[in-house]
């Protein structure tokens, strides 16, 4: 009697590689994608510490700009992480997919991120606290109220709030610039 092959396992067959074209170890550093990833990082990490050191002044607003700088501050750093440990290549799915669509994510949450911080900022056009001549009291002042809502920032908490402002734009443009670029690796790769 002839020993005969053992059937191929269907299941280890019908993964396919996983799909990838942006290079692993630390080379990924050195692409554009690495490098806006690093920004995204950076300042969505500077994001997070202003609004969190502002001591949130408003928090149904900056609430979600909380939540989504601290999120993908980290799921950004987790990304960074499996590409430059090489893990991408041991875990079967499409790389090229999966980045353009957390960057899509991304964009749209930080986006939103951003105009309420944005609004946060401006509406409180108008209003200071200060304390009166002859007085130990601080008083609030208001000008003229612009828009329907309106936040009192002393202003430290304004200015902290601008630079926000201006960091989760930043981090906006690096998340649509990864994610343009994702999404022409994702079409360019074969079988798509």
């Amino acid at each position: 009697m002839e020993m005969s092959e053992p059937a191929a396992n269907p299941a280890a067959t019908s993964f396919p590689a996983p799909t990838i074209s942006l290079p692993l170890g630390l080379e990924v550093l050195r692409t554009y994608s690495g490098a806006l990833v690093c920004l995204e990082i950076f300042f969505g990490g500077l994001v997070w510490i202003l609004v969190a050191s502002s001591n949130v002044p408003v928090p149904l607003l900056q609430g979600w700009v909380m939540f989504v700088s601290l999120t993908t501050f980290f799921l950004s750093s987790v990304y960074l992480t499996v590409l430059i440990t090489g893990l991408a290549d041991r875990i079967n799915t499409n790389w090229n997919f999966l980045d353009a669509f957390y960057h899509f994510v991304a964009l749209l949450f930080y986006f939103a991120a951003f105009v309420l911080e944005a609004a946060t900022t401006a509406a409180n056009g108008g209003a200071y606290i200060k304390t009166l001549p002859n007085s130990t009291e601080p008083v609030m002042c208001i000008t003229y109220p612009r828009g329907n809502i309106f936040t009192v920032l002393n202003e430290k908490q304004y200015s902290i709030n601008v630079v926000a402002t201006i960091f989760a734009f930043v981090v906006t443009l690096c998340y649509g610039g990864s994610m343009v670029m994702g999404f022409k690796r994702w079409r360019m790769q074969p079988g798509t």
